[in-house]
């Protein structure tokens, strides 16, 4: 039994090795720099204000001009050529002008440059230069699932300084991601390669995360068998331990037993990352459950004549809500009013959703559901609005949780026990996010640095001691 545990631990370990080193140098990247995003504050802040009397046809108008089925929401957003609804549903998004209904999507990289350069301006960027640099369906920075509603994109370098490239939705001819020179330089040597992300294999996903799935599965089973290994190695002689081996292999023996726990718990966590359904649940709304949360709007009370934005608004939506629409205007990333279709006075104007509204949603998800509370700022599963400031309410619904944003109307996490679970079996114990080192994070910040460390000293060791072993192989 043991001989096979050395024979296994041995060629696994060898195949493994780099990248064992590989996944604990990045992480120390990926700690510091994430992957490439467009914020809601750098969206919010492209935005340019809605012009009052653009919106002629009525939110209704829009949402059958668009052809989207089981429609959610619909955003009123300016571009140069005028007022844009965007209609989004489950998994299609279409955009439509304001003026007659019209179809608004952009095929014209003349048109997206336009776009691009009224977005980076509001910024305050210096977009002089801006020239389009390709229009596709994947790059390295937009092979992400979330952007395959968006596709092709149009990808335009602004020329400023920091080397800022935007993406433009053909779709809808919104903003959906930017990078800079140093984000792209940074995710080569960080993102790209601890989560092994080249465009040409993450694009298949299934391929991709079958892949992967598979190098972290044999890579834990190699790291179990080496701790087995390294435990049962250890002499005891009076009240000290020691370790049989000399050398290298007697340094990889003793960080490898002062790491294991370490070690195990990162490399099994991050496994787990690829889990996506096949052993935790993944957090996500049954279909009765998102019927239930949008359920099908009556979108001709959200008329859009009988109460136009006000001059410093710079984006409106109309959301479904538990059966109701609600209209959201929001002024800045932490500014909003919220009013429930109907009421049309100030009485029914609020900046976000009260207990009230959530409670009418939760009674519909489930008899058992108790009355919604506050989320704390520490709470051991957080989930934030995406207005800064606005609370997340949490409903229990006996084993099920649902924490929904009060400022936009929508369920941020499904937590039933396996999620929860999920929660400190990948997240926790991967990322260090522990609240109480989230309340320190300079503390945290060292510890994953220097964890991380440890675990490439001891990788090195292995890649010393797996060169040796196939050249003293292949030389006999």
């Amino acid at each position: 039994m043991m001989s096979a545990i050395v024979l296994l631990h041995r060629w696994l370990g060898i195949a493994f090795c780099l990248l064992f080193a590989m996944w604990f140098a990045t992480g120390i990247v990926m700690h510091f720099v994430p992957f490439p995003s467009l914020t809601e504050a750098e969206r919010f802040s492209g935005l340019a204000p809605v012009e009052r009397g653009e919106a002629r046809i009525t939110v209704a108008d829009a949402v059958a001009a668009s052809g989207v089925a089981d429609v959610a929401r619909v955003r009123l957003i300016q571009r140069r050529e005028g007022s844009i609804y965007i209609v989004s549903g489950p998994s299609r998004v279409r955009a439509v002008r304001a003026s007659d209904g019209a179809e608004a999507s952009v095929t014209s990289p003349d048109i997206a440059l336009v776009i691009a350069r009224d977005h980076a301006r509001q910024r305050g960027l210096d977009a002089t230069s801006a020239g389009i640099v390709a229009h596709s369906d994947y790059d390295q920075w937009s092979v992400p699932n979330g952007f395959d509603r968006h596709r092709p994109l149009f990808r335009v370098a602004i020329g400023d300084p920091a080397g800022t490239e935007i993406y433009v939705s053909s779709l809808t001819g919104e903003i959906v991601l930017d990078t800079t020179r140093s984000e792209r330089g940074w995710n080569l040597v960080g993102s790209v390669l601890h989560w092994i992300y080249p465009t040409v294999l993450r694009s298949h996903w299934a391929l991709w995360d079958r892949v992967v799935w598979t190098l972290s599965l044999l890579a834990s089973i190699s790291a179990v068998l080496g701790a087995v290994l390294g435990i049962a190695r250890v002499r005891i002689r009076g009240r000290g331990i020691s370790s049989p081996y000399r050398g290298w292999h007697a340094l990889h023996h003793v960080i490898g037993l002062v790491a294991t726990v370490f070690v195990l718990t990162w490399i099994l966590s991050g496994w787990l990352s690829m889990d996506h359904g096949r052993l935790f649940s993944r957090g996500q709304l049954t279909p009765a459950e998102a019927g239930v949360v949008y359920a099908a709007a009556d979108w001709t009370a959200a008329s859009s004549r009988d109460q136009l934005p006000a001059a410093a608004v710079r984006e409106v939506e109309w959301f479904a809500f538990a059966g109701n629409v609600y209209r959201r205007d929001r002024f800045a990333p932490g500014s909003q009013t919220l009013i429930r279709a109907g009421y049309l006075s100030r009485d029914g104007q609020a900046g976000v959703l009260g207990v009230r509204d959530i409670q009418e949603l939760t009674t519909r998800l489930g008899a058992n559901c108790g009355t919604p509370s506050v989320l704390a700022d520490n709470d051991d599963y957080p989930a934030q609005s995406a207005v800064p400031g606005a609370p997340v309410y949490r409903s229990r619904c006996g084993d099920v949780w649902f924490d929904i944003d009060s400022a936009a109307g929508a369920v941020l996490q499904r937590l039933d026990s396996s999620r929860r679970a999920y929660r400190w079996f990948y997240s926790a114990l991967h990322t260090l996010d522990f609240p109480v080192l989230l309340a320190h994070p300079r503390l945290r910040d060292a510890l994953v640095v220097g964890l991380c460390l440890l675990g490439l000293v001891f990788s090195v060791t292995g890649i010393v001691i797996g060169w040796r072993r196939l050249r003293s192989t292949f030389a006999t």
